[in-house]
């Protein structure tokens, strides 16, 4: 474990490997830990994963302030400065994923390439955006009220991740014992400052994105699919990819599809981004 000191926070950063650097974002309640089983699959990159603010072994201050998107894609891009990451990869799970869209959107020149894995541009209509900020709200003072445990029992619960039901045992067990590690206010107030209904939509701006884009999605989750297609349609550079049997959480669900997924369209994008830029001369 690895804390560094950015914009007056101390962040957890797992980095391992040599090579082009892949930064890598979780979603929420997650941490960098949901990345460790593809270290030897990514092998040829320098992985950097970090628990986002608020999550895992990073601080997560009492102010919900400091809990702004801006302020933690600030955060990432001090991060990568920190580590002499000068241009990444980027993959974002979920929460993740919608932090990545933003990092490339505030620092285009910084991303060569995106993975978005279950990942939303953000709510479009206005009332719906205040009713996600109200109900996020209510279920932060929840988990400051009743405790981390009793949150998580009632977020594994969700339809969103029924079919990680079937996962292995063991598989439940690590990642309830993961969720478990994190501490109510960073939880909390991740929800009040990041929350889907607290981030400024991004759709109308996907089209700025110059850089590759591979959307995964789940098989059998519907309403991400559907996303991943809208936002493949705004940007000049994309491609879906839809795991079979697998929800929320192909990561986690589908390792073995998921693993060489990446791996594949990261090294094609490397490939290309190496060719010889044509000759002029006629």
């Amino acid at each position: 474990m690895t804390r560094k000191e950015v914009g007056g926070l101390h962040l957890n950063v797992e980095a391992s490997g040599d090579g082009p650097a892949l930064l890598l974002l979780h979603g929420f309640t997650g941490s960098a830990a949901t990345w460790e089983p593809f270290a030897a699959a990514w092998a040829g990159f320098r992985t950097i994963a970090v628990d986002l603010i608020g999550h895992g072994a990073s601080d997560a201050p009492a102010d919900e302030s400091r809990y702004t998107m801006a302020r933690c894609v600030a955060d990432v891009i001090a991060l990568l400065d920190t580590l002499g990451a000068g241009r990444a990869a980027v993959l974002g799970y979920s929460m993740g994923g919608r932090v990545a869209l933003h990092l490339a959107l505030a620092a285009p020149d910084r991303i060569s390439a995106l993975v978005l894995e279950g990942a939303s541009p953000g709510i479009e209509d206005a009332g719906e955006r205040r009713a996600r900020v109200a109900s996020d709200r209510a279920l932060a003072d929840d988990i400051e009220r009743d405790g981390v445990e009793a949150f998580v029992d009632r977020w594994q619960a969700l339809p969103l991740f029924a079919t990680q039901a079937c996962l292995p045992d063991a598989v439940r067990l690590g990642l309830r014992t993961q969720r478990l590690r994190n501490s109510a206010a960073g939880l909390a107030n991740s929800l009040r400052g990041m929350g889907a209904g607290t981030t400024e939509p991004l759709l109308a701006c996907l089209h700025e994105l110059a850089m590759p884009v591979l959307l995964v999605a789940g098989e059998h989750d519907a309403k991400y699919r559907t996303l991943a297609l809208a936002m493949r349609d705004r940007m000049p550079d994309a491609r879906v990819r839809i795991v079979p049997d697998a929800g929320h959480a192909p990561h986690l669900e589908q390792p073995a599809a998921f693993a060489p997924l990446v791996k594949e369209f990261l090294t094609a994008c490397l490939r290309h981004s190496e060719r010889p830029a044509p000759s002029l001369r006629r």
